[in-house]
């Protein structure tokens, strides 16, 4: 066996048409096997059908590990369980995009950057104002990374060019972010602060009005700052993905970028939070009974799915979700909220815990479940979550940016397909058909 692409031992033979065909076995730093098909086309004339990529590693990549069986989730070999505890959001962006923890120099540093880099050019008040008031921040987001663009022209492939444009980015996005939810309601945007650090500044300018100043609460920025921790990267999900695909084309970082967000925005994927509480907002417009609901998840017939229970990869628990569960209960606990949502929530996550068919098949409250309530929970409207998904997010897609930009196994990505439509057929003038 090996790792990498050296010192191949071991074989899968393929046996098709009378001929054996052996592909080599690639074994990752985890143990994690897989067969090499990166010839199968040119030895075999074949190729792979594997719906949805479940089965397909697209890439090698040292950013990210995780394991669904075991529930077990790596940000640079780091379990993301210590980084929740030790680390800010920061930090942990630092780890991901440079491949390890920073001195304390280097995160001064990358702070100051961050700060130095915090203003958004006044010329793009005009492009948010020329939107709907009903358009949703996270296409808004897309939009307005991607124009990011023209104001920066002068990106050219030097490596401290490139660091300063990530780094301009993440800080960037933030300030976006806020600037959005402030244009929406009609108020005046509030500009970050030289004095408060990458999450505080978020919070005070979403939330910060000259008649209500805002008032930072250490355990909201805590809960915020985990928030971002646990989604900084997640593997080759559906957005991360679409951020490299997009990138193999060797776009600009803000496009591809912008392509991650558009692809962030689904229900599925980073718009699950969003779904939990409006899942939640039905229940409590029913009535607040849940029991109906919970039949209809235990109903195989019936296509209803509890929003924030089970996931796609993880088969035991999501580790991120018993770190936000604890957050979840300080924040509750702190700000002694009265919520009948969060009062449903709670019946919820009471039921899945201990109902014999929930833990048969895994149905464990997610991260998802958890975050929608600490967002709610510390004021973020319901139609910002996916952003608040995008923010955090934004650090795992420019370290797998910058770790594709740096493969010198890079291809353009170009997917196969079986074709299943008509034969040749012979063009028909449209006077006889």
């Amino acid at each position: 066996m090996r790792i990498g692409v050296s010192d191949m031992t071991e074989y899968a033979k393929l046996k098709y048409n009378g001929k054996t065909f052996e592909l080599p076995i690639v074994v990752g730093s985890e143990g994690e096997e897989a067969i090499d098909i990166s010839k199968l086309r040119q030895e075999t004339g074949l190729i792979t059908l594997d719906y949805g990529y479940a089965n397909t590693g697209s890439c090698f990549s040292s950013i990210t590990f995780m394991d669904g069986e075991n529930g077990i989730l790596r940000y640079r070999g780091i379990p993301v369980e210590q980084l929740a505890e030790h680390s800010t959001f920061i930090e942990t962006a630092y780890l991901l995009i440079n491949g390890k923890l920073p001195s304390r120099k280097e995160l001064n540093g990358f702070s100051i950057l961050l700060n130095d880099n915090s203003l958004v050019h006044e010329d793009m008040r005009a492009f948010y104002q020329k939107f709907p008031r009903a358009s949703h921040p996270m296409g808004i987001l897309s939009s307005m990374v991607n124009a990011l663009r023209s104001f920066y022209p002068e990106l050219q492939s030097l490596e401290e060019e490139i660091n300063i444009t990530m780094t301009r980015l993440l800080s960037k996005l933030r300030t976006m972010a806020a600037m959005s939810y402030k244009i929406s309601r009609g108020h005046k945007v509030v500009y970050p602060r030289s004095d408060l650090m990458y999450c505080a500044n978020f919070l005070n300018m979403m939330f910060h009005t000259p008649v209500r100043p805002y008032r930072l609460d250490a355990d909201v920025v805590k809960a915020l700052e985990v928030f971002w921790i646990l989604h900084a990267d997640h593997e080759q999900n559906c957005s991360t993905s679409a951020v490299r695909i997009v990138g193999s084309g060797r776009v600009t970082l803000f496009a591809a970028i912008s392509a991650g967000i558009a692809a962030l925005w689904g229900p599925l994927h980073g718009g699950a939070n969003q779904a939990v509480v409006e899942m939640l907002t039905e229940i409590h417009e029913n009535g607040g009974n849940i029991k109906p609901y919970i039949e209809r998840a235990r109903d195989r017939k019936d296509p209803f799915r509890l929003m924030g229970f089970g996931h796609r990869v993880y088969k035991t628990y999501d580790p991120r979700a018993k770190i936000m569960k604890t957050m979840c209960d300080r924040i509750l606990n702190r700000l002694n909220l009265h919520d009948p949502l969060l009062d449903i929530a709670r019946e919820l996550e009471g039921v899945a815990l201990k109902d014999d068919y929930f833990i048969e098949h895994n149905l464990y409250p997610n991260v998802d479940f958890y975050s929608g309530i600490v967002l709610r929970a510390i004021g973020i409207p319901t139609n910002m979550f996916t952003v608040m998904f995008a923010i955090g997010r934004l650090p795992g897609w420019i370290a797998q940016w910058k770790e594709s930009m740096d493969d010198p196994n890079w291809k353009l990505c170009r997917p196969r397909q079986v074709y299943t439509g008509p034969q040749k057929t012979d063009y028909v003038p449209i006077d006889k058909r």
